[in-house]
């Protein structure tokens, strides 16, 4: 049985790894933009992150309390915006379930809990970026319920 927390320092070594795997997915469908091996976070920017009320992270621990996955979000607001309305959103920043871990429903566990932690603290959505070449992540999404809301698009030069 899967558990769901908020990250503790002790976390950090395990969350360095999963993000090792989320870059080398990234890398592999887009060696021009990712380097390969390396993390978005350091371990000492981790511990600020995973401190912050603002950016909350969640890991799954699997029955032997080891962390298979988590969820970096990102409490977002834009106020008196000349267009855009005051909404509260839950940026999801990064999920990662480890690849040897995947199919075992951690991914939906970190999801179904992002999505209570944003509706019990009152967010009025929950959002995220997913490259188009991470189509397995795509159809995750899908499954979920998400649906797009925006597109960017790029051309090579």
């Amino acid at each position: 049985m899967n558990t769901i927390r908020r990250a503790e320092e002790k976390d950090i070594p395990a969350i360095l790894e999963l993000l090792i795997q989320v870059d080398m997915v990234h890398h592999e469908g887009r060696p021009d933009i990712f380097k390969g091996p390396a993390t978005k976070y350091n371990a000492e920017e981790l511990k600020s992150i995973v401190k912050n009320d603002e950016t909350p992270v969640f890991v799954c621990v699997d029955d032997k309390g080891q962390v298979i996955g988590h969820a970096f979000c990102i409490h977002k607001q834009v106020l008196g915006d000349h267009v855009l309305t005051d909404i509260r959103t839950l940026y999801i920043d990064d999920i990662c379930v480890d690849e040897n871990h995947r199919g075992q429903h951690a991914g939906k566990d970190l999801y179904d809990h992002v999505i209570d932690y944003a509706k019990s603290s009152g967010f009025y959505n929950v959002t995220l970026n997913v490259w188009s070449c991470n189509p397995s992540a795509m159809k995750f999404y899908e499954k979920m319920g998400l649906k797009p809301q925006k597109v960017g698009m790029e051309v090579i030069l």
